[in-house]
């Protein structure tokens, strides 16, 4: 069964289709950077978008 599973993930790896899901922060990234444009701090800013102080402060590294 495992050999199985193991074929049929190489397979969909292989057809691109096999990536898991998006972090949620990074789908939060535009919001994150808008509301950090209207000048909001990074704490409220993760109160809105129900994410971490890190999750902000880290989108905001990777866009800078």
């Amino acid at each position: 069964m495992l050999e199985r599973q193991r074929e049929g993930i190489a397979r969909a790896k292989a057809d691109g289709k096999y990536r898991g899901r998006v972090p949620i922060t990074m789908r939060k990234a535009t919001e994150v950077i808008k509301l950090k444009a209207e000048g909001l701090e990074a704490e409220e800013i993760a109160n809105r978008l129900k994410i971490s102080r890190a999750s902000v402060f880290r989108v905001l590294k990777k866009t800078a």
